[in-house]
């Protein structure tokens, strides 16, 4: 007999994640949407994060866990997971966020209301470590305009997206080697061939931790990060207007000559209210 499909498959790659890992998982399982499978990715955790998902995986049946024995780093995690999700409909998730209840059944009817469009994301709403509300972030919501700024940021908060799956191995899949910016170059590959889309609604609480992994050796992620928007113009024929490049040598003036903790709430601070 053949096993039924869920409308939805969850991927969440999870390390070191005892704090605020019960907080995300629960986000999942109280979605509007039920029919979905949840599949968490421990990849090598040494504290109590596999004992968290043992629980939880012998109180839901739609929960599977995948124990890394190895740390992978997220990308590695991602296509793992990815490549043994049951649906073509893959939703992204952090250890550390929370999805609003209704997420799931928006981003789904969503794709299903629009087949030419590869991924969708949507606006967040910004929680510090404990998790009160510090600020808000929107979107573009057209696939020009999401394409437009991906010489300046991520088209989407990379744990909001749905995504297909059959374009998502079309492409290539997350590149280990772009880590921890393997969403932008993803973005761009996606962006070469497919539609984008944002729903301009807040069904997300994107936590915002100076020590989380896309905040650690700032220097070096963004020097990735720019040889990322350096390929896509090579290999992809994309094209930065002359805003974007004024954009980018600010952005590198400041890692050089601002300190990190400033920096960091500058951005979210004009990010926040759409000044850049």
């Amino acid at each position: 007999m053949k096993k039924k499909v869920p409308l939805v498959s969850v991927v969440i790659p999870i390390h070191n994640a005892q704090k605020y890992l019960t907080q995300a998982i629960d986000s999942i399982t109280s979605q509007t949407l039920k029919d979905f499978e949840l599949i968490l990715v421990n990849d090598a955790s040494t504290d109590r994060t596999a004992q968290i998902l043992n629980n939880y995986k012998k109180r839901d049946k739609r929960i599977r866990v995948v124990n890394n024995k190895n740390n992978l780093q997220m990308a590695k995690s991602l296509n793992l997971a990815i490549n043994l999700a049951k649906s073509d409909l893959i939703a992204r998730m952090d250890q550390d966020d929370i999805s609003l209840p209704n997420r799931l059944k928006t981003q789904y009817e969503f794709m299903k209301e629009n087949p030419k469009v590869a991924i969708v994301g949507n606006d967040i709403i910004i929680i510090d470590e404990n998790g009160k509300t510090t600020g808000k972030r929107t979107y573009p919501t057209s696939s020009k305009d999401l394409k437009a700024i991906l010489f300046r940021y991520s088209a989407f908060a990379h744990p909001t997206v749905m995504f297909r799956k059959s374009i998502f191995q079309e492409v290539g899949e997350y590149d280990s080697k772009r880590h921890p910016c393997e969403d932008i170059d993803l973005w761009f590959r996606l962006g070469k061939r497919y539609k984008f889309a944002s729903i301009p609604d807040f069904l997300f609480k994107y936590r915002i931790s100076l020590s989380s992994g896309s905040h650690q050796n700032l220097k070096k992620t963004e020097i990735i990060g720019l040889k990322i928007k350096i390929e896509a113009i090579k290999n992809y024929g994309y094209r930065p207007v002359f805003y974007d490049i004024i954009y980018n040598l600010l952005q590198f003036a400041t890692l050089w000559l601002m300190p990190f903790d400033t920096r960091i709430r500058l951005y979210n601070t004009l990010r926040g209210r759409n000044l850049i």
